[in-house]
C-alpha cells in the first residue's frame, strides 16, 4: 500500500515534459542544392534543458532566429535532435518507434504561426479539424466525427456550419481559431503554440490569447508558448525561458523575469517595452 502511494506521489511530481541537453545544428547555406553543403555548421539549439509541469504555461521568448521554433519541433519530435533526451509523461520520445510515436502524438499538438499556410486550401474546414480523429480514432463513425467537429468549432467561436466552408473564406483570426480547433479535437495534454498571434492584428491577437486562456482552464491544458513578444508572454506565462543564439540565458517565474531580470539580454528585451515596467 505504501509503495503504491509512493509511486502515485512520484508520478504527481514528475514533469509532464522534460528535455535534457537538446542540440540541433545545421550547415550554413547547406540546402540540398547549395554549393556550401560542406560548410561550417551553426547551432540552432545548443544544449537546452527544461521541465514543464502539468497545467502551466511555459513561455520561450527571444528574437527571430534564436532557435525557438527549432526547439518546439524538437520537443514534439517533428525533427530529430543531434543529441539530448525528451521525455513526455514518463516516456522517452526519442526511443519510440513509428507506431508508438503516433500514439504519443495524440497527447501533443501544435498551433502554428501562420494561419494562412497551416491549413490545406483544398480541404473544407470540417475535414481539416476532423482529420486527427480520422487518424487516431478510426473507430468513430462519420456522424460522430462531424458532431465532435461541430462542437469544437463552436467552442472556439465559429458557427457549427463553418465546417462546410474553405479556409480562404475566413479571416486570419478565424483561421487561427480553426487551427486551435484542430489541435484540441483530440483533447491533448500538451499544446505547443508557435507564435500563434504574430501574424494577426493586435486586437484580433488579443482575442485569440483570451480564447487560449479560457481553453486552458476548461480542458486542463499545458502550454509551451513560443513568442518574440514580451507583452504577449506577460499575459499568459507562468514561467519564462529567455532564449538567445540557441541557448536559454535565463529561466524563472514570469513575474520574477519581468520585474527583476538577471541577464543583460533580458533587460534589453524589457527596455524595448517600457510599459511592462510601469504595469
Amino acid at each position: 500500500m505504501f509503495s503504491a502511494m509512493a509511486q502515485d506521489l512520484k508520478a504527481a511530481e514528475q514533469p509532464l515534459l522534460e528535455a535534457s541537453g537538446l542540440s540541433k545544428s545545421y550547415r550554413r547555406g547547406g540546402g540540398v542544392f547549395s554549393s556550401q553543403a560542406g560548410g561550417p555548421r551553426f547551432a540552432a539549439v545548443d544544449g537546452v534543458s527544461l521541465q514543464v509541469s502539468e497545467g502551466e504555461t511555459f513561455a520561450v521568448v527571444g528574437e527571430s532566429g534564436c532557435g525557438k521554433t527549432t526547439l518546439a519541433r524538437l520537443l514534439l519530435r517533428l525533427i530529430e535532435p543531434d543529441s539530448g533526451e525528451v521525455r513526455f509523461a514518463g516516456q522517452e520520445l526519442l526511443s519510440l518507434d513509428a507506431a508508438q510515436l503516433r500514439a504519443a502524438r495524440r497527447q501533443m499538438q501544435m498551433v502554428f504561426q501562420d494561419p494562412f499556410a497551416s491549413l490545406d486550401p483544398r480541404m473544407r474546414v470540417g475535414e481539416i479539424v476532423a482529420e486527427p480523429l480520422a487518424i487516431h480514432e478510426a473507430r468513430l463513425s462519420k456522424t460522430e466525427r462531424w458532431e465532435r467537429t461541430e462542437v469544437m468549432l463552436e467552442r472556439v467561436g465559429l458557427s457549427r456550419d463553418s465546417w462546410r466552408r474553405y479556409p480562404h473564406e475566413f479571416s486570419g483570426g478565424q483561421r487561427q481559431r480553426i487551427g486551435i480547433a484542430r489541435a484540441l479535437i483530440l483533447r491533448p495534454k500538451l499544446v505547443v503554440a508557435d507564435e500563434p498571434v504574430s501574424a494577426l492584428d493586435v486586437s484580433v491577437g488579443a482575442q485569440v490569447l483570451l480564447l487560449l486562456q479560457d481553453l486552458q482552464r476548461e480542458f486542463g491544458l499545458t502550454y509551451i508558448f513560443i513568442s518574440h513578444s514580451l507583452p504577449v508572454v506577460a499575459q499568459l506565462a507562468t514561467r519564462i525561458a529567455v532564449m538567445r543564439a540557441g541557448k536559454f540565458v535565463e529561466v524563472g517565474a514570469a513575474e520574477e523575469i519581468l520585474r527583476q531580470p538577471a541577464h543583460p539580454y533580458t533587460r534589453e528585451l524589457l527596455a524595448a517595452v517600457p510599459e511592462l515596467l510601469r504595469a
